[in-house]
């Protein structure tokens, strides 16, 4: 299937997984505020599981690519935005920037039954709009990112990572954040759109 243009989803479209404490819509954009100790975790590292994230999604049409913009302010332990993939509460993927250990990271966590973690530092991704886009690609899901530069330029795409995903699988996938360690993290959703699908890995 081809896309023309990229096809803006609504934000009332979709339906959370867990209510934040506030998400306002204004200028095309979704303000949402995290309740504290929002996160999605299970078992690995921490013996936890945690599905309290604020994540707002609709079916996901596996014909085509879904991108999410934000802007965030992060300073706590944890905080974190992005994309969410679900199929259930034991098979999902969130990827996104985070802060954690002292830095912005950008990074993923996959779930099948347990969760795994990997990051990169992004320091210099501070303060600018973020698009994490994610693709379904046989049996896998591809998910880049980008970051806007001062002079608006939206920034080249960087693979985060080629994950597998259940290829019969119904998905649904849409803007999540989550504030583990404390209350007031804000984040500005500018944009949710679907698009082209990458045409290969590479």
């Amino acid at each position: 299937m081809h896309i023309d243009a990229p096809i803006e989803v609504p934000w009332k479209s979709g339906a959370w997984t867990s209510l934040p404490v506030s998400a306002e819509e204004a200028g095309g954009r979704l303000r949402v505020t995290a309740a504290e100790g929002s996160d999605a975790w299970r078992h690995t590292g921490y013996g936890f599981v945690h599905d309290n994230e604020h994540a707002l999604l609709e079916e996901w049409d596996r014909e085509r690519a879904v991108e999410v913009s934000f802007i965030a302010d992060y300073d706590a332990q944890f905080d974190q935005a992005g994309l969410m993939v679900r199929i259930d509460a034991e098979r999902w993927i969130k990827t996104g920037v985070e802060y954690a250990d002292g830095a912005l990271q950008l990074g993923a966590v996959v779930t099948d039954g347990r969760s795994d973690w990997s990051t990169a530092p992004v320091p210099e991704w501070a303060g600018r709009e973020v698009t994490m886009r994610a693709t379904r690609f046989g049996d896998a899901v591809v998910v880049r990112a980008r970051a806007a530069g001062p002079d608006g330029d939206p920034g080249p795409w960087r693979l985060v990572r080629l994950a597998p995903l259940d290829p019969g699988a119904t998905a649904s996938a849409g803007p999540y954040c989550a504030a583990p360690s404390r209350a007031g993290l804000t984040v500005s959703f500018t944009s949710w759109r679907l698009t082209e699908p990458d045409a290969d890995l590479h």
